[in-house]
């Protein structure tokens, strides 16, 4: 008997790329003897609706046919049930901008998880349970607060029809209006509060983010911890002359940056602030951040 697919696609992801190829990596896909049914989502929202809809009914295989924003749907689908009634498998077929989880373990894209699927082969995957004023989310990849989320958010309201381009434009931005915010942290194990301005933080599960920035270049997604990137105060000149380093993953190396490994962190923020979870661009009011070790399956 074959296996049981549900591939969810995404045909606006990257730029409406997903929408025109997907039909025929799809059906690659089935000729591997793979059983599949495909749902399209035409709204955003829509993926998670589909996979907790789908998981209720007892499928347990997916496909995310798009970009991170796809796969980080479709993963607030399958949990919280995730962690009672069994762990699922995610396949990833990346046709998004980003495509930044996959590359912890493969630049070749759709090939390697084409053969991936060919060989049924898997790795247990650490998952980042967000919890927040308002409930609790889900990621895979990565969440930042700071000037990475800023830039996100003002790209989003004022720039986002220009691509690309809209992002440079959000980053300058931002630069103009650069600030330095405390986010009141504790990391596991510790007692006092990180009370310390700085330019950002990130709580990673992989390396990657935007496609081609290195942030966390010690993240390992199957280790059973959050890799968490710490950046202080620096100028805007500073900021512009570092820039480049973080598509090598050597910014770690700056003296104002610094790095560790957690089981859980605790927030105690004052309010909303701006975030970037997995490239979704939030207002949230951040309470605490939980690694779920080996809780996904992951076709790579």
């Amino acid at each position: 008997m074959s296996t049981q697919f549900l591939a969810i696609v995404n045909p606006a992801a990257g730029g409406g790329r997903s929408g025109q190829l997907a039909t025929g990596m799809l059906e690659r896909v089935r000729r591997l003897g793979i059983n599949l049914t495909v749902a399209h989502t035409t709204r955003a929202g829509e993926a998670t609706e589909i996979a907790r809809q789908a998981y209720a009914e007892g499928i347990r295989n997916f496909l995310a046919v798009g970009g991170d924003g796809t796969s980080f749907e479709i993963i607030n689908g399958l949990f919280p049930e995730a962690e009672i009634h069994g762990r699922p498998s995610l396949g990833l077929l990346p046709l998004g901008t980003g495509n930044s989880f996959l590359k912890d373990f493969t630049k070749r894209g759709v090939e390697h998880t084409i053969e991936a699927l060919q060989k049924n082969a898997r790795r247990l995957c650490d998952v980042i349970r967000l919890r927040h004023a308002r409930g609790q989310l889900y990621f895979l990849n990565l969440l930042t607060l700071g000037f990475p989320a800023d830039v996100a958010e003002t790209t989003n309201r004022r720039f986002k029809r220009w691509g690309e381009l809209g992002y440079i434009l959000g980053v300058f931005t931002r630069l103009v209006q650069l600030e330095h915010l405390a986010f009141p942290h504790r990391l596991a194990g510790t007692q006092a509060l990180d009370r310390n301005p700085a330019l950002f933080l990130s709580f990673n599960n992989s390396k990657f983010t935007g496609g081609h920035m290195m942030i966390a270049p010690d993240a390992d997604p199957t280790d059973g911890l959050i890799e968490y990137v710490r950046w202080g105060p620096i100028g805007r000149l500073g900021l512009i002359w570092t820039l480049p380093r973080l598509f090598t993953g050597t910014h770690i190396h700056h003296r104002r940056a610094s790095r560790g490994a957690t089981k859980r962190i605790d927030f105690e923020l004052a309010g909303p602030v701006n975030v970037t979870v997995d490239g979704e661009s939030m207002r949230l009011e951040c309470q605490s951040l939980e690694i779920l070790p080996a809780a996904l399956d992951v076709i790579v």
